[in-house]
């Protein structure tokens, strides 16, 4: 058993002992290093030694490899190293624009966070709640009554940004929401945030009119395409991207939660707060310590069901966010599964998302968090291009710019600033969002250098994700489209990826 029983034992906030928890001889240290089955190490600021489980063989279990953490950096990491030599099959890679970009990064830190670059949160959804200035997520907090004790507000908080976090694919560029709170009005990833926030405290996710404020498995499968038409303002004047897939999303999360052992009888996200702090891989030192592969290992296995069922499968089993990409190693001797490439953004986005409330509220610490990349969606990935570092192929150029003049046939379709467009599954989205999770490893190396950064002052990926690289992505997208603020390479969304 873990080191707390479902919905018992009490966690330790603001210093307060614990109460139901089993002792541990950890003690906290400065600067351990945590290991992986392989031997592969990786350093954990201010946790004991904790010995983090091995990968999954792709020899015997491909499916459950592809499907791991692991899986992602290690098979990017092929496209990557071809990368470097300038033999990617659809861009050209110039790597003397490598340290413009990473300076570039470096400028955009400076100008928001220079000095206090220990400031700077992981990237995850709670920042994209503040927009405008306004802690919205506190406000919440303060909305409710004092005996609801900081573990139900940690649940409520995970149901919260679960939604929140599965209804964030790109919104297209003509949609926008006016909040009812304020009258303010917000496109993209914050829109999407504030209005399912919204949605949230109004009950939209919840079958408890005495409990709006919670997300269960009743409630979003009576959640129709028409009310979250409704719930995001979306109308023929306002369209947004994959309002089906968004809507079909939400039904299969209502289906996932019915696993009550690690959703709970009450089938809540929240309730694997509860799962995690009583599975056997979970430790107490001073504080709860849950490893970052048993967080994704909740995720993809509660999870796993909710993703189209058309995508990537081996052995029958569906990988969720992985694609064949013709830059892998492959020839007559090949396996079916070493040609694919797993990202599984949502679910590393949902990790640095769900991380946060746990670690505000109720003082968890995670192991690992090494393991998770940076994110290869298309404001990182158009950081790149629009550097110069990456460059499309002139072919894919002409093909993505005949998709774009088609797609600009159909009704509500963007028609300015004429960009190459590609389905998701597109061998030119695969290898540029593979090459990013690359580059992005290396750029996090170049940045700390350039700020002069050593040690346990280094800005963590989550830090540069935050502060640079997914904001410098979008806010060169911005100058150099500014009609529509699109990346450079557009990618046709059907709400479950992107």
């Amino acid at each position: 058993m873990g080191i707390f029983s479902r919905k018992n034992g009490k966690i330790a906030t603001n210093g307060d002992s614990m109460n139901g928890s089993r002792s541990s001889k950890s003690s906290l240290k400065s600067l351990p290093v945590t290991k992986n089955g392989n031997g592969s190490t990786y350093t954990s600021p201010s946790l004991p030694d904790i010995t983090l489980p091995a990968p999954p063989d792709p020899k015997l279990d491909p499916a459950a490899y592809l499907r791991s953490i692991y899986a992602v950096r290690e098979r990017s990491r092929y496209v990557y190293n071809k990368a470097k030599r300038n033999q990617l099959n659809h861009f050209t890679v110039d790597l003397s624009k490598f340290g413009e970009t990473a300076s570039y990064v470096v400028s955009i830190i400076n100008r928001d966070h220079k000095p206090d670059y220990h400031s700077i949160p992981p990237h995850g959804r709670w920042q994209h709640f503040e927009a405008g200035g306004r802690p919205r997520v506190d406000q919440l907090l303060a909305s409710w009554p004092s005996s609801i004790d900081n573990q139900e507000r940690t649940r409520r908080l995970i149901d919260l940004f679960l939604v929140s976090v599965l209804l964030d694919a790109g919104a297209g560029t003509k949609w926008s929401y006016k909040s009812k709170e304020s009258g303010k009005t917000y496109r993209r990833s914050e829109g999407l945030a504030i209005a399912t926030l919204e949605m949230f405290k109004a009950g939209c996710f919840s079958s408890n009119p005495s409990e709006p404020c919670q997300v269960d498995g009743a409630g979003l499968k009576r959640l129709s395409v028409e009310q979250l038409e409704r719930g995001l303002q979306v109308s023929e004047i306002n369209p947004i991207a994959g309002l089906e897939g968004r809507a079909g999303l939400m039904s299969r999360l209502g289906d996932a939660m019915s696993n009550s052992s690690i959703f709970g009888n009450d089938g809540r996200p929240g309730g694997m707060l509860d799962y995690l702090l009583s599975h056997p891989s979970t430790q107490a030192s001073s504080v709860p310590i849950i490893t970052v592969p048993t967080l994704w290992n909740c995720l993809m296995a509660g999870l796993g069901n909710v993703w189209p069922a058309t995508r990537t499968k081996i052995d029958g089993i569906s990988l969720g966010d992985a694609w064949p990409c013709s830059s892998m190693p492959g020839g007559s001797l090949a396996q079916p599964w070493e040609n694919i490439v797993p990202f599984h953004k949502l679910t590393q986005w949902l990790c640095y998302s769900l991380m946060a409330p746990m670690k505000k509220l109720l003082n968890i610490r995670f192991a690992g968090e090494e393991l998770l990349t940076g994110l290869p969606e298309y404001r990182n990935g158009g950081l790149l291009v629009d550097t110069g570092l990456l460059t499309l192929k002139e072919s894919d150029v002409q093909r993505g710019l005949t998709a774009f003049r088609n797609n600009s046939m159909l009704k509500g379709q963007q028609t300015v600033e004429v960009i190459p467009l590609f389905s998701t599954d597109d061998d030119v989205i695969v290898e540029w969002r593979a090459v990013t999770v690359g580059f992005l490893d290396e750029l996090l190396l170049e940045v700390n250098g350039i700020l002069g950064l050593r040690g346990a002052e280094q800005l963590t990926l989550a830090q540069m994700l935050e502060a640079g690289s997914w904001k410098g992505g979008r806010e060169l997208a911005e100058v150099s489209r500014p009609n529509t603020k699109e990346p450079p390479i557009l990618i046709m969304s059907d709400g479950t990826v992107f």
